[in-house]
């Protein structure tokens, strides 16, 4: 990975996106590349006000990230809709990682969909992280869900390509189905034939999530099987709090997929009320 782009409106969440992107940075030996979008639909003075301000303070973060943590470094200032601008900028510059700050999280009701976040992940077709938790140290623990489809295991192999997990310990869950209409019914069967009907489901489950691992390239990693007792996105959050992960990774649906069902999604959820950093990647890389 030669280089890493990482979004800045100069919010503290935008300030919790660079340091995990020095970090990454660090790891990778590769340029942190600075990118602020200003929004030019307003009144020329005003557009000429945030764009001195924006470049004298991508100066001196560009120039501290020199000085101070010794990386290569620069920035675009861009003109235009944040969506854009970021998605333009990965693909100019080829990154292969966008990181962006985590999104505003509202009391009575969270609405992430139409956010900048939300429209920058949908519809990228590169890696996007974001950078949720306070960053101190390199990632030691990835939890990879997977729902054993092919665009997963090609997010995987984006990902083993990057080396994103090298270093890493490496847990791959497998959320499986068991089906709700079935254990409605339980209230009529034993104890002893649900539990066997669970070990069936799970020991099938366990069988190919096997077969998977192998497949995608996966060595020895960690196999964690959960049945489908409350949402995914749910589930997903709780195993990396009891595995102790400090990284979700979660796959998109193919391109052709991606506008009607991102939203609403497994990836969405995650997204939407995780505490732990979430790298979401598409099934391609494409320029």
């Amino acid at each position: 990975m030669k280089t890493i782009l990482v979004a800045t409106d100069f919010s503290a969440r935008s300030d919790r996106a660079i340091r995990r992107a020095v970090l990454l940075a660090h790891t990778f030996e590769a340029v942190l590349h600075m990118v602020h979008v200003v929004d030019d639909d307003q009144p020329a003075r005003i557009v000429s006000a945030e764009e001195g301000a924006a470049r004298a303070l991508l100066s001196e973060q560009t120039r501290s990230l020199r000085e101070i943590d010794g990386l290569q470094s620069d920035f675009s200032l861009v003109f235009g809709d944040p969506f854009e601008g970021i998605r333009a900028s990965a693909q100019e510059l080829q990154a292969g990682l966008v990181v962006i700050g985590p999104h505003r999280r509202q009391a009575l009701k969270d609405m992430f969909v139409g956010t900048t976040a939300e429209r920058t992940i949908r519809l990228s077709s590169r890696p996007i992280l974001m950078a949720n938790a306070v960053p101190a140290a390199p990632y030691r623990h990835a939890l990879v869900a997977t729902d054993l489809s092919d665009a997963s295991a090609s997010a995987i192999q984006t990902i083993t390509d990057l080396g994103i997990l090298n270093g890493q310990a490496v847990s791959l869950l497998h959320v499986f189905d068991a089906p709700e209409s079935w254990l409605r019914t339980r209230g009529a069967l034993s104890a002893d034939q649900v539990k066997a009907y669970l070990t069936e489901e799970k020991a099938r489950a366990a069988s190919e999530l096997s077969r998977f691992a192998s497949a995608a390239g996966l060595r020895a990693p960690q196999h964690l099987l959960e049945p489908t007792t409350a949402s995914t996105g749910y589930i997903i959050n709780e195993a990396a709090q009891k595995s102790r992960a400090d990284l979700i990774v979660v796959g998109t649906h193919s391109r052709s997929r991606l506008s009607k069902a991102f939203l609403g999604s497994v990836a969405e959820e995650v997204l939407r009320t995780a505490t732990h950093d979430v790298l979401v990647v598409p099934p391609k890389m494409r320029a």
